[in-house]
C-alpha cells in the first residue's frame, strides 16, 4: 500500500520525498521516465524523512534482518537496519559475493537475471524486511522473497521508496505485503503544480 493510504495522507514528508526525486525522460531508453533517487540522497531532509518513515513503520515489528536488493536497496537498507536493531543482508547480482551463495533466477521483460545471498547469512525462522528503491512489475522483489523463503526465513514485508502505477492495488507479492512511499512523477514540472 502507499504510505498516503496508511495514515500519512497529507504528511509533508511524503511531498518532500516525491519532490526530491528527479525525473529523467527517455533514460536509459526512449519512453522510460527514469526516477532518479540520487537527487533524493542530495537532499538531507528528504533522505532522512525516507529512512524515518520506514523506521517508524518497522521499529516494533520484531524484524531481525533487513535484506537490500542490489544496488539501491543497499542505500536505504543499512540505516533502517541499524535503527531497528536488525542485521543487513545484501542480495546481489551474480558473481559479486566472494563466499558460497544461494541463487534465485527470475524473468525480466527481455531476458533473465539472478539474485544471490551468502549461505548462512539468514537463518531459518528469522523475520525479514526486503528493501529496494523502486517496484515496477514486482519480479525482482518476488525473486528476493523466494530466495529468502528457501532458507526458511519469514518475509514480513517489502518496502520501496517508489511504486509504479501498475503495482497500485496489487499490495502483495507472493503473498507478502508491499509498502511504498510515493508514486512516480511523470516530469519534474509536477513539482511546481
Amino acid at each position: 500500500m502507499f504510505a498516503e493510504e496508511n495514515g500519512l495522507h497529507g504528511d509533508p514528508r511524503i511531498k518532500a520525498i516525491s519532490d526530491a526525486i528527479r525525473v529523467v525522460p527517455h533514460f536509459p531508453k526512449p519512453g522510460i521516465m527514469f526516477q532518479d533517487i540520487t537527487t533524493l540522497l542530495l537532499d538531507q531532509k528528504a533522505f532522512k524523512y525516507t529512512v524515518d518513515i520506514f523506521v517508524d513503520r518497522y521499529r516494533d515489528k520484531k524484524i531481525s534482518v533487513v535484506a537490500g536488493v542490489e544496488a539501491r536497496g543497499f542505500i536505504f537498507g543499512p540505516p533502517i537496519a541499524l535503527a531497528i536493531g536488525a542485521k543487513f543482508v545484501p542480495l546481489r547480482k551474480p558473481k559479486k559475493l566472494p563466499g558460497e551463495v544461494i541463487s534465485e533466477s527470475y524473468v525480466l521483460e527481455y531476458g533473465t537475471d539472478c539474485l544471490e545471498m551468502h549461505v548462512g547469512a539468514v537463518q531459518p525462522g528469522e523475520s525479514v524486511l526486503i528493501v529496494d528503491d523502486l517496484v515496477a512489475t514486482g519480479g525482482t522483489l518476488s525473486a528476493a522473497i523466494r530466495l529468502l523463503e528457501r532458507v526458511g526465513a519469514e518475509v514480513i514485508e517489502c518496502a520501496c521508496v517508489i511504486g509504479l502505477p501498475q503495482v497500485k492495488g496489487n499490495w502483495r507479492l507472493n503473498g507478502v505485503p508491499l509498502y511504498v512511499l510515493v508514486e512516480p512523477r511523470l516530469t519534474d514540472l509536477e513539482c511546481s503544480l
